[in-house]
């Protein structure tokens, strides 16, 4: 056995060096990288090799292969994943704001499911699935060893479907099974609404395809119904982010024409670019400016953004250029610091990425930084003013996940970062006040609805706009910087 697993491992060996080859010389002439290391591809093709021949059944050659790269490029950061033929249609429905599914939005913890948050009005969110849930099972399969997009492929299917979720939720600490109907989801990104006579209230839920003409359109619509607004809040609480031409479009729309949004810096040329408030940099294939319909007064308006620690990558570079460019005061908690750009690529080069037929890489290639030269990598936006989500304090906010509590996450690259143990204090009080939270009645429970007249960090926004006193967190600091361990 002992030679045919060495027959094999060099045979695998071949294959793969044939394979790679190519790449080996891409790298090299792009003068990013240094020849593939034969030594190293050595003992890879001698663990196909032996998985091969050893393994208790026999397994197919693609599930390995592929299977590798996903680990290889999975092992780099949270952000940087392989996307075969499936995975490659779902993340390109999820950037349309339409798919089948579940509807939350979702991350991992300790090899589990972690639900960020519910999408409003999905089947999930009128389940009472809540932020922390931990998912453990799906349908009768265990969550813990499967991948993100794997936990997601099966959660996702045909419309009218059923799937059945068990959840964990520390809180109450116990565990219960979900039954979903699954359904297509399309996801509101913008909603707008006069607040009172001459302010408005305008929330961008994420940076969709669709987003920038929905966002002119309701702004159109509040200056159809007041014509001398006086002042405008951008809500981009819980803002996962999404397309970045999107978030130059809604920043330019405030902006002076031409000023710089956001740049990024990688190791490639193309890694290193500059966005600015200008059509070019916003429209999509030439298509026309959707801004040229917005009111002109839209660049006076006095101007207030919300923001908090779900307020990631897109919303984050919308919140900074507005803030480095003193165009309007950022209010709110510090965000979540997922400031890298990830560039999807198909592997067949003939392809784009919307007409992409195999499969697809993620890569995370530069870190965004804002018009100061601020990095946003791990670090967020701090507000200009800290203003706690209740009047009762910020209750819950340390409890949810940010950028740097992301296993493998990278550094902001400006200098090294140092672990918040005041963070993990308030964690552990946090958890506490959820348990006496969750013996309360549910309705008394939950924060209330953004936009509402109890959401009391758009009050302070609103006072702010008045020029009246706001009321300003006597707990929140801006976060020290965790230490990335290498």
């Amino acid at each position: 056995m002992g030679q045919n697993l060495k027959i094999a491992g060099w045979v695998s060996l071949g294959v793969l060096a044939g394979a790679l080859t190519t790449v080996s010389l891409q790298t090299v002439a792009r003068g990013t990288l240094a020849p593939l290391p034969l030594e190293e591809l050595q003992q890879l093709a001698s663990v196909f090799g032996m998985i091969k021949s050893n393994y208790v059944e026999p397994v197919d050659d693609k599930k390995l292969i592929t299977d590798a790269i996903a680990g290889m490029v999975s092992s780099l950061d949270p952000h940087s994943v392989y996307l075969d033929k499936k995975s490659l249609k779902e993340f390109n429905e999820g950037t349309t704001g339409k798919f089948v599914g579940v509807g939350i939005e979702i991350t991992q913890e300790d090899g589990l499911i972690k639900v960020v948050s519910p999408i409003e009005g999905s089947p999930a969110y009128r389940a009472g699935l809540k932020p922390n849930d931990l998912i453990t099972r799906i349908d009768d399969t265990a969550v813990k060893g499967l991948t993100l997009n794997e936990s997601v492929k099966r959660m996702r299917g045909e419309p009218n479907t059923k799937v059945v979720l068990t959840i964990f939720r520390k809180g109450d600490n116990r565990t219960f099974p979900v039954t979903i109907v699954r359904e297509e989801i399309r996801t509101q990104s913008v909603r707008a609404k006069l607040i009172e006579p001459g302010y408005a209230w305008v929330r961008l839920s994420q940076f969709q395809e669709r987003t920038v003409d929905d966002f002119v359109r309701k702004i159109d619509e509040i200056y159809k119904q007041e014509p001398q607004l006086k002042g405008l809040v951008l809500d981009l609480r819980n803002d996962p982010g999404g397309y970045l031409d999107a978030a130059v479009a809604v920043s330019a729309a405030f902006l002076p024409e031409n000023v710089t949004v956001v740049s990024a810096n990688g190791q490639l040329a193309e890694s290193k670019f500059t966005y600015k408030a200008s059509p070019e940099f916003y429209q999509r294939r030439g298509g026309p400016d959707a801004l040229k319909r917005l009111p002109a007064a839209i660049k006076k308006v006095p101007l207030v953004v919300l923001v908090n620690e779900g307020s990631a990558s897109a919303s984050e570079i919308v919140a900074g250029a507005l803030q480095d460019h003193k165009r309007a005061m950022v209010l709110g908690n510090q965000t979540f610091g997922k400031g890298s750009v990830q560039t999807a690529v198909c592997l067949d080069s003939a392809f784009r990425m919307d007409n992409c037929p195999t499969a697809a890489l993620k890569l995370t290639t530069s870190r965004y930084y804002t018009p100061s030269g601020r990095s946003i990598q791990a670090k967020g936006i701090v507000p200009d003013v800290m203003v706690d989500e209740t009047e009762e304090g910020n209750l819950f906010a340390s409890l949810r996940t940010r950028e740097a509590d992301l296993e493998k996450h990278l550094a902001s690259g400006q200098g090294e970062e140092k672990k918040d143990e005041a963070r993990e204090k308030a964690r552990e009080e946090a958890r506490k006040r959820l348990e006496e939270e969750s013996k309360k009645p549910l309705a008394d429970r939950r924060l209330p609805e953004y936009g509402s007249d109890k959401d009391f960090q758009l009050a302070q926004a609103i006072n702010q706009l008045k020029g009246r006193p706001v009321m300003v967190s006597k707990t929140m600091l801006e976060r020290a910087d965790e230490k990335k361990e290498n």
